[in-house]
């Protein structure tokens, strides 16, 4: 991957959202990794300028920056006060002719429909858990246990805690009531694949790389409702998810387990178009890799997956940012003509 260690010089344009209404700890994370990528961006020899998106103006924050002169480094996941406007950020960017990291506004608004999902890659064939999508809680036609509920177009595993696993009728019916009152949107029940659970991040387009998978380890669980990612184990240290769900990289696969690991990824990542780069999650059950979830923008913070796997795979934390402002910069009308 030659765009991975190239040195051309850049101007980026690191955009990234800061929400007054946040917790002053979740402030303080984000200006910390916001930081960390500024400086790792600068030490590759970019030049950098940080924006920081604290309102739903966006095209007021762009309004004094040509669009001809930077590359966007798209850390800007939602506008303030606008849930679910991840893709309305790239819609304004390619509006204003930016070019930006990351997936085009139709594939990152395809990531917050779950179900929509699950409809495209069962059109193609590709392994999900069986599932429906009830806007009542009156799951007749339901009879596959244990299975799991989330909201319908949840993110950052919202919604997923060791309560979403129901083993009845009676807890589903509950469970889906809940996600209805508490989040005011349909419930999506899935089967759960009780196994083995990958991470998978891809980078690149055209030719596209699968990275080192990095394995979720639920042996500290015996229960079945804890064999899960939740959203305290992503985002509440000291929680026992957190503390002892161990992501193990590269994970321990036969060569032919991980071959079929590798094609489904990139069945997946091709058919719902990313770009530049995504995570997916898998489980492997009966010989079977599952697709349980896809992101199109997953968190690129050092400790995250993707960093791991990139790591995993050779690549310093800068060379791994380098490589993802080079994928956009090869779209740029400007710089994409350089030659390297």
């Amino acid at each position: 991957m030659d765009s991975a260690n190239r040195r051309t010089r850049l101007p980026v344009l690191l955009l990234h959202n800061l929400d007054p209404s946040w917790p002053p700890d979740d402030i303080a994370g984000a200006l910390r990794d916001i930081a960390i990528v500024e400086a790792t961006l600068s030490e590759a020899g970019h030049s950098v300028k940080s924006v920081a998106v604290q309102d739903s103006e966006l095209d007021r924050h762009l309004r004094d920056h040509n669009p001809d002169e930077y590359v966007v480094f798209n850390g800007c996941e939602e506008l303030p006060g606008m849930v679910r406007s991840e893709a309305l950020v790239a819609h304004v960017l390619e509006t204003l002719h930016f070019v930006y990291t990351g997936s085009p506004p139709d594939v990152l608004a395809l990531n917050w429909d779950k179900a929509g999902v699950n409809r495209v890659l069962d059109r193609y064939g590709l392994p999900v858990p069986c599932w429906r999508v009830y806007d009542s809680a009156q799951p007749y036609d339901w009879d596959c246990f244990p299975a799991i509920v989330k909201p319908a177009y949840g993110h950052c595993s919202l919604g997923v805690t060791t309560d979403a696993v129901v083993l009845t009728s009676s807890e589903l019916g509950r469970r889906i009531a809940y996600v209805l009152e508490e989040f005011k949107q349909p419930a999506l029940v899935e089967d759960l694949i009780d196994g083995r659970e990958f991470h998978v991040s891809l980078w690149g387009n055209g030719a596209i790389h699968v990275l080192p998978p990095v394995e979720m380890d639920f042996a500290a669980f015996s229960d079945v409702r804890e064999r899960i990612c939740t959203f305290d184990s992503k985002f509440r240290p000291g929680s026992p998810h957190y503390e002892k769900i161990l992501a193990r990289v590269p994970a321990p696969l036969e060569a032919e387990e991980y071959r079929q690991l590798e094609q489904i990824a990139l069945q997946v990542y091709r058919t719902l178009g990313c770009r530049d780069y995504a995570r997916l999650d898998l489980r492997l059950r009966d010989g079977v890799f599952y697709v349980l979830d896809v992101n199109p923008n997953p968190d690129i913070s050092p400790e995250a997956s993707l960093a791991e796997a990139a790591q995993a795979a050779g690549y310093s934390y800068g060379a791994m940012v380098n490589y993802l402002v080079h994928l956009a910069a090869e779209r740029h009308p400007r710089f994409g003509k350089r030659r390297h």
